[in-house]
Formats: C-alpha cells, sequence, structure tokens
C-alpha cells in the first residue's frame, strides 16, 4: 500500500486530534480544514443528551428524596436510602452510555475529544450519591455549551456548578466574620464556621495559573475569603426543594473586607469580589501557559513541543482566551504533524477509538461504565481534582494491558465474520501499521482474533 504525505496527515488528524477512524468513513481530504471545521457545526446539546435531565432538574429531585428519606426512620429509612443510591447509581451509568453513544455518533470527533480533554482538565469525582447525579450534568451543562466560547465564561461556568461547588465543599466555606458566624459566636456556639480552602486551591493550582507561576498561601487563603458566598442551592435537609442546582450567592457566609491576592487588591464587593478574581486569573500569562501546555501535551507529546506550547500560549493571549482562536494555534502547529504516534490512548480514548474502528453504534450489551470501570478508568471517577493523568506511563502497566487483551476479545467477538483483519488494520492505521504487526494478524487463526491483536497492538494503541 502506498500512502501519501495527505494520507498520513489525514491519519493524524483522524486519529490524534479525533476519537479514531470509522472503518467505513473515507480519510479527510484536507485534514487541517476538516478538524477546524468542525468548531463551527460543533453542537453543544446533540441528540444522544436530549432526554437527559438538566442540573436543576436533577437536583431538585435529589433534594425531594431527601427530605422524604428525613421523614423516615428505622427500616424505611434504610430501605429508602438503598433506593435511592441504586437511583443515583442507574442515572450515573445513563450519563456514561449516553456520552459514550455520542462519542460513536458525532459529527465533530476533534470537538467531543475537546469536551473530555476540558472535562479532565475540570475535574470532580462521582465518589458519593449527590456527585453520582451530577458529575454527567456537570460536564453537559458547564462544559458542553462554552467549548467553544471564551476561557473565562467557561471557567465560571465550571466554578459555580454546583457539582464543583458541592465537590470542592466550597458550600461549607463561611468567613470567620461574616453575619453567620458573628452570630454563632452571639450564641457561643460549640463550633464556629470556617473558610475552606479547597476551591480557591485547585481554581489556582490546577484550573488557571498552575503550580510555579508564582502565588502563595497567603493568596490561597485570601482567596478562599473572597470566594465565601459562593454556594447553591441545598440539595438535602429542610432547604426548599425548587431552589437546587444553581449557583447562589450567600451574602450571609461572606468575608467583609478587602482581599489581597498575589499583589492586587479588590475591594469589598460582595460576590463579584471573588468574580475579579476569576477573571484576572483566566487573563493571567501564566494561564495562557499553563493551559497551552495541557493542551499540547494532550494532542501532541507526553513532553510538548516549546515551540507549539508557545504558539498557542500566544493564541489565548492575543485573542483574550477565544477557544476557538487556541483550537486553531494548536492545528497549525507544525510539531502537531510532525511527532510520531507516541501518545498511548487512555482506557476511555482506546475503547472509543476500537468502537468506532467496528462502526459499532454502541455497546450491545455490555455496559459502559462497568466496562471503563475494568479498563482502570472510571468515568468521573479521578482519584483527585488534578484528574486522570495524561502521560503514558500511567496507562502501560501490565495487568492495564491484560484488562485491554480482555476486552478486545468481548468487542471482536461482536465482529462480522466477513470481515478481513489486515484489510481492517490497513484501513484504520495506514502507514502507521507497522509490519510486526501486519504479520501477526495475518497469522490469526480467525477473524476475531486477529481483530482482537489489531485491537491490542501498539499501533492502534497510540495515537
Amino acid at each position: 500500500m502506498v500512502t501519501t504525505a495527505t494520507d498520513a496527515a489525514a491519519a493524524i488528524a483522524v486519529n490524534r486530534f479525533g476519537l479514531g477512524k470509522r472503518a467505513s468513513e473515507p480519510l479527510p481530504a484536507d485534514p487541517r480544514h476538516w478538524l477546524l471545521d468542525q468548531i463551527g457545526r460543533y453542537e453543544p446539546r446533540p441528540a444522544a443528551f436530549a432526554q437527559l435531565q438538566t442540573t436543576p432538574e436533577i437536583a431538585t429531585q435529589y433534594a425531594s428524596d431527601r427530605q422524604k428519606l428525613q421523614a423516615l426512620d428505622g427500616d424505611e429509612k434504610i430501605a429508602l436510602r438503598k433506593e435511592l443510591n441504586k437511583a443515583a447509581r442507574l442515572l450515573y451509568r445513563g450519563e456514561i452510555d449516553a456520552r459514550s453513544r455520542n462519542a460513536l455518533a458525532t459529527p465533530t470527533p476533534f470537538l467531543e475529544a475537546l469536551v473530555h480533554f476540558w472535562s479532565n482538565h475540570f475535574a470532580v469525582s462521582a465518589d458519593n450519591p449527590a456527585m453520582l447525579s451530577l458529575a454527567g450534568a456537570f460536564e453537559r451543562d458547564a462544559i458542553r455549551p462554552h467549548v467553544t466560547g471564551r476561557f473565562t465564561d467557561l471557567l465560571f461556568a465550571v466554578e459555580q456548578h454546583p457539582a464543583m461547588l458541592i465537590y470542592l465543599d466550597q458550600i461549607r466555606s463561611a468567613g470567620p466574620d461574616s453575619p453567620l458566624a458573628t452570630r454563632a459566636k452571639r450564641r457561643d456556639a460549640g463550633k464556629l464556621p470556617g473558610i475552606n480552602e479547597n476551591l480557591a486551591r485547585e481554581i489556582m493550582e490546577l484550573h488557571t495559573v498552575g503550580v510555579g507561576s508564582g502565588y502563595t498561601q497567603k493568596d490561597v487563603t485570601e482567596f478562599a475569603l473572597a470566594l465565601t458566598g459562593w454556594s447553591a442551592g441545598r440539595m438535602g435537609g429542610k432547604a426548599d426543594a425548587s431552589q437546587a442546582g444553581v449557583f447562589q450567592y450567600r451574602p450571609g457566609l461572606h468575608q467583609p473586607g478587602k482581599r489581597l491576592i498575589r499583589r492586587r487588591v479588590y475591594g469589598a464587593t460582595g460576590e463579584d469580589q471573588a468574580g475579579a478574581v476569576l477573571k484576572d486569573l483566566a487573563s493571567d500569562p501564566a494561564t495562557a501557559n499553563h493551559i497551552a501546555t495541557k493542551l499540547c501535551r494532550h494532542f501532541i507529546a507526553d513532553t510538548p513541543p516549546q515551540a507549539a506550547v508557545d504558539r498557542v500560549s500566544k493564541a489565548f493571549l492575543a485573542s483574550g482566551g477565544d477557544l476557538p482562536a487556541v483550537y486553531r494555534a494548536l492545528v497549525e502547529a507544525p510539531e502537531a504533524w510532525a511527532v510520531p504516534s507516541a501518545k498511548i490512548k487512555t482506557p476511555w480514548e482506546w475503547l472509543v477509538s476500537a468502537m468506532r474502528g467496528l462502526d459499532y453504534p454502541d455497546l450491545g450489551k455490555a455496559n459502559a461504565a462497568n466496562l471503563l470501570n475494568q479498563l482502570g478508568q472510571p468515568v468521573w471517577l479521578p482519584r483527585s481534582p488534578a484528574g486522570y493523568d495524561d502521560i503514558a506511563a500511567s496507562w502501560l502497566a501490565p495487568d492495564a494491558l491484560v484488562r485491554r487483551v480482555e476486552v478486545s476479545q468481548r468487542l471482536a467477538a461482536r465482529a462480522d465474520r466477513s470481515l478481513k483483519p489486515e484489510e481492517l488494520a490497513n484501513n484504520l492505521l495506514g502507514n502507521a501499521l507497522t509490519d510486526s504487526t501486519a504479520t501477526e494478524i495475518n497469522r490469526a487463526e480467525s477473524v476475531q482474533t486477529g481483530i482482537a491483536l489489531l485491537l491490542v497492538s501498539p499501533d492502534f494503541q497510540r495515537r
């Protein structure tokens, strides 16, 4: 097979920037145009999500159910709690199934890959019933609508979403001199409210300027004080269920006074105080560099080329954080097309690309959540707010590869027996198909074995 330079670039566009080639679709004739054209065609709420509930709807139902739970005791309470926890797990799995179906059907795979990138950048963890219920809605309502907008708007949507506020315990944060704390002191309350620094720390460390950008622990504390009052409608207790699931500013929790953060003074303006800090962080050169580095690491190489990082960072600053301009700079970076396929697919990327390569519309009887648990990357369940690692070393453990072999056999078992594995390999991999992989596939004793070997080959696992 003769592979042209255009074919090689097209394979990079589909496999590195996209979600993997479909066997039934040709390679794009103009790879860069194919990628950038998707920005204008991106649909924030595609058909796969049309029937899913919004964040306020989910939160309102959750709050109502918790009120019912509080009214019971004994065996009735235990039985209802089990029922509600089961409902949360079903909701979580339904969200993952919808995410998977959309990844298989999307006409804009580059933008879908960017949704997944931002979802991991602004990671939350579905590690309790409330977060099980909200994690999918967080990605749908806070991230998807803003992927083709401005970084500032994306940042505000994320930090003010109930999932982030709950996950990082912001709803429990109150200033030591806030009206709430003052009332507690007057009552000689044994436990006084206090600030929680989680949200402030993760915004600075992970979401914006990044480690090493010069902020101090004092800056984190001052930012946490500025953030007091940022909260969400309650999802439990005796609160009004109709207010659940929406951002709320609670002045009774806010710490009065000016704040000195990163050598800048922010006036005592209530809700807008933290907003002013967030806007400054969103436009900071350190944020531009941090975001550019992560994008280049994700789409190009574990050690991103500095020239590409500089190009993307410059586009971020010059455009005022306009994300389409940032994506264009990434796609137009020569380094993005010159670096060999060195990125190792995460379990999510591998499973999606395998199913797209086999033209599967869904997982059939298999459960996406269970498969991804088996593969070692449960959706929306990272171990920390830093999200899942984006480097090869994190996904190359021997037991992880064994799991991929097991799943590849399950996927191959569903394949059409008229398929020719060697032709499929050439179709999906093009010039990335090595002689050793082609030889192994040709020697396979059955169609299913040949397909399974293709899916777990080093060639297919790279992008």
